[in-house]
């Protein structure tokens, strides 16, 4: 196309890339606007603006929300938890971290990382109250944990799903179940060594907040983080009457690790951790709200749940994991050539399973879909697409590759890993992996090679959101939670950022090698 085209895609990416770092409006939202204008300009036909939302990769991240909350409200995450963190006097932290983090890094590899990280927040932090341990050195590493693990499967990660999903509309094979695993377990592994040997150093311990702790019992508190959904998201308290609405009185804000004063001035933003004076229903009333990312007052709040219940949703997970796993073989291509046994396959079973037996409420299945990381990963597709139409995408190829004349495609690989993971810490990483893709076709077609290898660095780099609590949803979460500090993410995040890289750029080649490739 005409540079013209180069131009209003350029600018409409910086445009985007400042409005998601402000965070003024929810990236679905921005990147959709995005999307519009692209259309308008005629960069983008109506049929790929709309593409995004048939993609395979989309629609079976939405089933696996419901899969995700189906796991969540049978409670066996809970029982493993206790199981896991007995009240033992002789506790340390860095036991705690061996019997804690491997499990939540394992338990991710499966399931959506929100609700793994929101069922073990409230486990973890009456644990550690009873052993006199401080909350604030388990809550970011759980989180870590919890991305760790979901860079080792398919279905571990939207990110991977996306990347996936792009994959396959160009034409690829895509990933199989565990392909990722090669280098994720490699990077899982060394970064909860790391996390166990260096993060309770690395960690502040607690202060105000484990003193409040028997206080906020008494008075029936709730501790509440505001989701995306918050009806008064970027309102202030006198333009949205939360105690009207709620039945519950705001005593404190927290934001960004700093209580926040004069509330009547406050402006609500998604990720706000709100300490409530309730009249003890309130997690009852509110718990299946898409308002809020998390609810606790301190205690355990276990779903009721039959045991036939539990046992069947952890059986229906086995199935989907093998059918998954089994059916992308060659062997079933040959036996079955009709049917295309894939994730998508199982995941569509497996929901509209969890919904016959009540594992969840069927009728209330929209609540349970986190519609703006939908619409956030379709618009992100559209925008790629828009990127290969302009030239975009080759131009920045031609001039990220003509690094090769004086390294290697190593030296390519290396720049679009850092540069993916710079633009995931502060915006969504579906978006940064979407935006690197196109990026990374061109540049391996550009080198003669394949571009396997620069997909899988794209889903690597994208993921690991680790020195900032923007780029990902439980990062966001557990900051409110422990009145974390952004530089306490920095501080322990940046070392793990460097080994995610340093590892990525050893087993990458090893595992894919940069092998040429017809024109």
């Amino acid at each position: 196309m005409e540079p013209f085209a180069i131009w209003i895609v350029s600018a409409g990416l910086c445009l985007m890339m400042g409005l998601l770092i402000a965070d003024r409006l929810r990236p679905g939202f921005v990147l959709f606007s995005g999307v519009v204008l692209f259309m308008c300009t005629g960069i983008l036909s109506p049929r790929e603006a709309l593409a995004g939302f048939a993609n395979e990769g989309v629609i079976t991240v939405g089933l696996l929300f419901l899969v995700s909350e189906g796991i969540r409200r049978c409670d066996a995450l809970g029982h493993l938890v206790k199981w896991l963190l007995p009240a033992d006097p002789r506790m340390t932290v860095r036991k705690g971290y061996l019997r804690i983090l491997p499990t939540i890094a394992s338990v991710s590899a499966f399931l959506n990382n929100t609700p793994v990280v929101v069922v073990f927040i409230p486990i973890i932090k009456q644990w550690a109250r009873r052993t006199g341990l401080a909350v604030r050195k388990f809550l970011i590493p759980l989180s870590y944990a919890a991305i760790l693990g979901g860079m080792c499967t398919l279905i571990g990660t939207s990110t991977n799903l996306v990347v996936h999903g792009m994959m396959l509309d160009e034409g690829f094979e895509g990933f199989t179940m565990f392909e990722l695993g090669k280098v994720g377990v490699c990077i899982a592994a060394v970064g909860l060594l790391y996390l166990i040997f260096f993060g309770n150093k690395r960690l502040p311990d607690d202060t105000a907040l484990e003193e409040q702790s028997d206080l906020e019992e008494q008075r029936r508190e709730v501790e509440a983080v505001l989701g995306p959904r918050f009806p008064g998201i970027n309102r202030n308290f006198s333009e949205f009457d939360f105690r009207h609405r709620y039945g519950a009185e705001i005593r404190a804000v927290r934001r960004g690790g700093v209580e926040l004063k004069a509330l009547d001035e406050v402006v609500f933003r998604a990720g706000d951790t709100l300490v409530l004076e309730t009249d003890g229903r309130f997690i009852e009333r509110w718990g299946d709200s898409r308002a809020f990312l998390m609810l606790s007052n301190g205690s355990e709040h276990r779903p009721v749940s039959p045991r036939w219940k539990k046992w069947l949703a952890l059986f229906l997970l086995v199935i989907m994991i093998g059918g998954a796993t089994f059916g992308s073989m060659p062997f079933m291509a040959e036996l079955v050539p009709d049917m295309q046994f894939d994730m998508f396959f199982w995941v569509c079973i497996v929901a509209v399973l969890m919904a016959c037996f009540g594992i969840f409420p069927a009728k209330k299945y929209t609540k349970f879909i986190s519609w703006d990381i939908l619409v956030t990963i379709a618009s992100a597709l559209a925008i790629s697409r828009a990127m290969i139409n302009s030239g975009l995408a080759d131009w920045i190829a031609t001039r990220l590759t003509g690094l090769s004349a004086v390294a290697s495609p190593l030296a390519v690989l290396a720049v679009l890993y850092v540069t993916t993971n710079l633009i995931t810490e502060f915006i969504t990483n579906n978006a940064a992996a979407a935006f690197a893709f196109p990026v990374a076709m061109s540049a391996a077609a550009h080198l003669g090679v394949d571009p396997m290898p620069f997909f899988v660095a794209i889903c690597i780099a994208a993921s690991c959101s680790f020195s900032s609590p923007i780029g990902y949803q439980t990062n966001m979460i557990v900051q409110g939670i422990g009145n974390y500090r952004f530089r306490d993410f920095i501080r322990i995040g940046l070392p793990l950022n460097l080994i995610a890289f340093l590892v990525s750029m050893l087993l990458i080649p090893r595992f894919w090698p940069f092998e040429a490739v017809a024109a």
